[in-house]
């Protein structure tokens, strides 16, 4: 039963985002009772965005990893612990007995959730409940314990959720994606720690002045400052660092320009395929549901990497990152495949500086810096559960794996770790997250209130 379970996972996911998504919109437009031909433009509007962003992203990825190699080489680092990248961390997630339930199980927390109110996201981005069931896979191991396992995956999802609803005015006024919450497993669990970093520079006398975001860049140097110039300097820059020749430096540049100018564009033709989707979602829940407040989608944070701080943080933070893995004692992870998806990790962090570039990369450094030692410290639980699911190790009889996303995440670093005291870390991880739950409950009804309140008076008038 388990193995046909898997294998039906499997072959849904196979299908792609790209397929997947449109057929999932689809539904969800039909049973919205949006009419028949708007639904499905909107699932393949969905889908044409998706392919977009997906094909604009590969270029970015398979333009960068030549350039970190050659970095990589340039440093002469020599680093144990191999970076095998978010694909096969989601591989080995998914191949695990927690990665064959998490779907069924995410989805049913999900109902459950926005029944008691405790959530305010409708959370469609299947694929990424890898996240989840990484987290939930190494506990299982460590504890040997399925349940134990599970009850991990579970409560990463519940946490992710309540951030996503917590940041979705955030995202609605940053990042410009009305209706929509971020759910992302690697994403949201920088959120929490983002926000204290944005407190406390606030603190600080002169530093908390500097207002440095695309905006004043393109007011202050003018055409200069705009995403296309500052992609191509950046991406020249990268090149030079990584050692390329003429050619490979234009190639690089001009890439990293089109990176940052396309991305945008496609997020706003997948948004065209939502806006439908979301409306009638939002006006079902007014109609049928007084006290649910607003109703999000949950997306995957490629829609939202076209923000251009995101994109020029994650451009600075690979060389920085490269030298990070130099010097920070203790550590033995080699970021290579990983250095791609930096951009994944700034998504929410920039809803939080509202665009500010300083403060998004003073984040960067932060989060890099444990990042590589959270990755580090679960290389051991990351490569006895590929090896679990009989996943193809790089060559070397003592090859040890790991990868920033998901292994660096803070999140998955404090539940692997408290799990590991059995029983008194259920205790310790579930108080503390019940009563986030509650107090998200208390936030969603009062503002459900608040919109009611704000219908009526509309309604009088």
């Amino acid at each position: 039963m388990l193995n046909v379970l898997t294998d039906g996972i499997n072959y849904i996911l196979s299908l792609g985002t790209s397929v997947m998504m449109p057929i999932i919109f689809f539904i969800f437009a039909i049973c919205l009772q949006v009419r028949f031909g708007k639904a499905i433009k909107a699932g393949l509007m969905v889908g044409v965005g998706f392919i977009g962003l997906n094909v604009i992203t590969n270029l970015l990825t398979t333009s960068l990893a030549p350039a970190a190699k050659g970095m990589i080489n340039n440093f002469g680092l020599h680093l144990n612990v191999i970076d095998v990248g978010w694909p096969a961390a989601s591989a080995i997630a998914f191949g695990s007995i927690v990665g064959a339930l998490i779907i069924p199980m995410g989805l049913l927390l999900n109902v459950v959730m926005l029944f008691t109110k405790t959530t305010q996201t409708i959370n469609v981005d299947i694929w990424n409940y890898w996240h989840f069931a990484f987290t939930g896979s190494l506990v299982a191991i460590l504890t040997k314990s399925i349940p134990m396992g599970l009850f991990a995956a579970a409560v990463n999802m519940i946490i992710i959720m309540i951030i996503a609803d917590m940041t979705a005015k955030g995202v609605e006024r940053e990042l410009h994606l009305p209706g929509i919450s971020i759910p992302h497993g690697f994403s949201a669990s920088f959120v929490p720690i983002a926000v204290v970093i944005n407190k406390l520079i606030d603190k600080i006398p002169k530093v908390r002045d500097i207002q440095l975001d695309s905006e004043t860049l393109q007011n202050k140097i003018g055409v200069f400052g705009e995403p296309v110039f500052l992609g191509t300097v950046i991406g020249a820059l990268i090149g030079i660092v990584a050692g390329f020749d003429v050619k490979g430096v234009t190639n690089l540049a001009v890439t990293m320009g089109a990176v940052l100018v396309l991305i945008p564009k496609m997020a706003a033709v997948l948004m065209e395929g939502l806006m439908p989707v979301s409306e009638a979602a939002q006006n079902l829940v007014t109609s049928k549901f007084k006290n649910s407040g607003k109703i999000y989608i949950g997306l995957d944070s490629a829609v939202s990497i076209g923000h251009p701080t995101t994109l020029v943080v994650s451009l600075l933070m690979i060389p920085i990152t490269l030298f990070l893995a130099v010097i920070i004692p203790g550590n033995n992870f080699l970021p290579f495949a990983s250095l791609s998806g930096l951009p994944f990790m700034f998504v929410m962090i920039v809803a939080v500086t509202r665009g500010n570039l300083f403060r998004t990369l003073i984040c960067g450094v932060f989060f890099s810096t444990f990042g590589i030692l959270f990755a580090t410290v679960l290389a051991p639980l990351f490569t006895m559960a590929a090896k679990v699911v009989n996943f193809a190790m790089p060559a070397g009889a003592n090859t040890v794996v790991s990868s920033l996303d998901y292994a660096g995440s803070p999140l998955a670093w404090v539940l692997v770790e408290l799990m590991n005291y059995k029983i008194i870390g259920v205790l310790i991880i579930l108080i503390p997250t019940l009563l986030f739950m509650l107090y998200n409950r208390k936030r969603i009804l009062k503002e459900a209130k608040l919109i009611h309140e704000s219908v009526n008076e509309k309604a009088q008038l």
